[in-house]
């Protein structure tokens, strides 16, 4: 029996990254820790009315949103500034879009599982039809068919909220929140998960304005003496130290990582500033971010006619090797350690980072101009969870050992960050179908 051949997709250079983010320690002293935590609740207390405003409006389109936005920020201009209001319904805004795109998401998930399990429970247990096959055993045909209740029952709620336009947001984060009701299992005291509720729900940012000075009004650094000004808002303006009603920290400020290009960047366009408390270790933060120049992408040809570092991202290491600009290889492959199963997230990007740096540092070793990589991210995987989708394993331990897999391959940090290191680097990735590749 012959069967079809997928085509093969095309290779593809991948875009550099839209936008810089660079981020420093601020060593502040007790009164500037008050000060900066009293800002973020207040800020914080105003973000979370406004984005409730803002989930209960719905969809909206392009101008009931400018419209909602216009009103919301009026609003709020009294009890801030004018460009702190900005900064919340903007935030507000993105958190409601992203809200949407998870919840039809969710609902593109639910269909595929409810479509799977539908299709197999038509066929007889034990039996066949065609390339359809039925559930093994009737015990696992009637314990499918109660979980395709379940699925249809969550499919029916999604779809509520979707018809309502009602999206749940949840300021803090949803994790966060729901280790609330189990503190044992989350390893935490209540003291310690109100320490970092808190935390999470504070609100520091600062959209940059290019005919600021600086680069930003409302938070404000200056490269060249090395101090730090916030825009105070107006019911907190008795904090200030310096006049109209702003305050600057006592510590000196100063990015030890590409700091001159936050000098420039400030010096010639607009910075936004986030300051954020990692509760855990009792510091702060702060991160500069602005949109980068576009740059051209290099043509494919050009990247092949030098050699190349090729990857391959599997559970727990990379596998790579240096392929010649005619397809053989050079040397002998090498593994890099990727073992981030289970580990926080701040240790799993420490990870990502170090593998990407062993790669870079290969990369021109070897004189290559770029990394290759699979377009590989388990979506369809991960939207059918345990339901079967072509030969995969799906149910026993296989079934369990193969989702376990799936789950603690980084794909898409990994993705994300090599492309965001090989840029920095001067170094390009190239995406290839992973069909047919080991």
């Amino acid at each position: 029996m012959s069967r079809d051949v997928r085509e093969i997709a095309a290779s593809f250079v991948a875009a550099n990254p839209a936008g810089v983010r660079v981020r420093t320690r601020l060593r502040v002293a007790p009164r500037d820790a008050e000060v900066l935590a009293a800002v973020g609740r207040h800020l914080g207390s105003l973000a979370a009315r406004d984005l409730t405003v803002r989930c209960a409006e719905g969809r909206l389109d392009a101008r009931g949103r400018a419209a909602s936005r216009a009103l919301r920020k009026r609003a709020l201009t009294a009890e801030s500034s004018s460009r702190w209001a900005g900064a919340i319904t903007r935030t507000s805004e993105d958190a409601w879009q992203l809200g949407w795109r998870n919840l039809e998401a969710e609902r593109r998930s639910l269909q595929g599982r409810v479509r799977v399990i539908g299709g197999r429970l038509a066929v007889p247990a034990g039996k066949s039809q065609g390339r359809l096959a039925g559930y093994a055993t009737r015990a696992e045909r009637h314990a499918k068919a109660i979980r395709l209740k379940t699925l249809k029952a969550r499919l029916a709620r999604v779809e509520r909220r979707i018809a309502g336009r009602a999206v749940p947001v949840t300021r803090g984060g949803r994790r966060l929140m729901r280790a609330r009701l189990n503190l044992a299992r989350a390893g935490l005291t209540q003291e310690q998960w109100r320490e970092r509720w808190d935390a999470a729900r504070l609100f520091l940012t600062a959209d940059g304005e290019r005919d600021a000075p600086w680069g930003n009004y409302t938070i404000a650094w200056n490269p060249d003496e090395g101090w730090l000004e916030v825009n105070l808002p107006a019911p907190l303006a008795y904090l200030g130290n310096r006049p109209h009603g702003r305050y600057r920290l006592s510590c000196e400020v100063w990015f030890s990582y590409r700091g001159d290009e936050v000098a420039a960047q400030a010096a010639t366009g607009a910075v936004r500033y986030d300051i954020g408390l990692d509760p855990v270790k009792g510091r702060w933060y702060l991160d500069a971010s602005w949109k980068s120049a576009a740059q051209p992408t290099p043509s494919l040809s050009g990247l092949r006619s030098a050699p190349v570092v090729a990857a391959d991202v599997n559970a727990g290491h990379l596998a790579a090797a240096v392929l010649a600009p005619d397809g053989n290889l050079t040397g002998v492959p090498f593994t890099i350690s990727l073992d981030v199963a289970g580990l926080p997230a701040t240790t799993r990007d420490g990870r990502v980072r170090a593998a990407v740096s062993a790669l870079i540092a290969a990369a021109k070793q070897a004189g290559a101009r770029a990394v290759v990589i699979e377009d590989l991210d388990f979506a369809r995987a991960r939207d059918h969870g345990r339901e079967q989708t072509g030969s995969r394993p799906s149910r026993g331990r296989r079934g369990r050992g193969f989702r376990r897999l799936v789950a603690g391959i980084p794909t898409a940090r990994f993705r994300d960050r090599l492309v965001q290191m090989t840029a920095n680097a001067g170094l390009s990735v190239v995406v290839v179908d992973p069909a047919y590749t080991c």
